[in-house]
């Protein structure tokens, strides 16, 4: 995940779930890497390797693609819109729906909220200056890129740096300006292109193998629950909390020269998004959830736009 300690991280799940068990449900936790290779949690999960996985829905969309659609969809919904989904809209039941086949309970379990778009060693003034590019990116947006030209590198976050550094790849898409600087890309790269079209509100997934869980009393399933569900906003407010600073420092004396993506290639995003998103409609499960999804943003959409978009532009100031 993007994180694994700090507020709202895996770890700290992990210890809130000790502390409201009175200790009859421990977990222990392990980094990527250390029983199983990065990226390989959904069929560890799945095969009861494991019983449990942080990671993002996304990852496996080469799985089944209407896993897309519970970590970000491209031009999608902000934090307070993909919560609202996911909890009162349909979404975690189909999400449910979805990874069910794979023996999987997935459990919505934070957010960075809204990402950047990311690192580039070269400024994009046109859409063509994509072309021949090597991306470090996941999900539909990679989908997307690459029906531009790139050429789409998936990477755990432990290998990004030195490939960027070492001009492995010439672009990194991590988080955002707190932990992207952690990572220290902005020592491989100054352009940083600012609000990720791409991912609007990233959602962090627990999945569980069902076996597992269904092993669990119900009252320690609720705590899991309730625990994940806090998780879910304190990631958040913690991400709203040390972006703004972290994004100042970077500008300020790290030399970074951030600015959003022109106009013109933030609408060819769109279109080519669009058509990687009826091209995968195609699938009978894959139109059912983008269905619900993109019928529930119409509607939060108009809610949105008298009430936050207001409050963007008129009430703060």
């Amino acid at each position: 995940p993007f994180y694994v300690a700090g507020p709202g991280s895996p770890t700290d799940f992990i210890e809130k779930v000790k502390v409201m068990s009175g200790g009859r449900l421990q977990i222990q936790h392990f980094a990527a890497g250390e029983l199983i290779p990065a990226l390989e949690g959904f069929d560890a999960v799945s095969k009861g390797t494991i019983e449990m996985n942080a990671a993002n829905s996304y990852f496996w969309s080469g799985k089944t693609f209407a896993a897309q659609y519970f970590t970000a969809v491209p031009f999608g919904l902000n934090f307070q819109g993909m919560t609202a989904w996911l909890y009162h809209g349909g979404g975690l039941k189909l999400w449910e729906e979805v990874y069910a086949p794979f023996n999987l309970v997935p459990i919505p379990a934070g957010s960075t909220g809204i990402q950047m778009t990311g690192w580039f060693r070269k400024p994009i003034e046109k859409v063509e200056d994509f072309k021949g590019l090597k991306m470090r990116i996941p999900g539909l947006a990679g989908k997307v890129y690459a029906a531009l030209g790139v050429d789409v590198k998936l990477l755990p976050a432990g290998e990004i740096f030195p490939a960027l550094e070492r001009g492995v790849i010439d672009v990194a898409e991590f988080v955002g300006p707190y932990q992207d600087r952690r990572l220290g890309l902005h020592k491989a790269a100054k352009y940083y292109y600012t609000t990720g079209w791409h991912e609007t509100s990233t959602i962090t997934e627990f999945i569980v193998n069902r076996k597992a869980w269904d092993s669990l009393p119900n009252d320690l399933k609720e705590i899991v629950r309730a625990a994940a569900a806090q998780a879910h906003v304190v990631s958040h407010t913690w991400a709203e909390a040390t972006n703004a600073d972290a994004l100042d420092d970077l500008v300020k004396n790290q030399g970074v020269i951030a600015a959003p993506l022109p106009a013109s290639v933030v609408a060819k995003l769109r279109e080519v998004t669009n058509q990687v998103l009826a091209d995968a409609t195609k699938d009978p499960l894959v139109k059912k959830v983008h269905d619900s999804f993109m019928t529930f943003k119409a509607m939060h959409d108009k809610w949105a736009g008298i009430s936050e978009a207001v409050y963007q532009n008129q009430i703060r100031g």
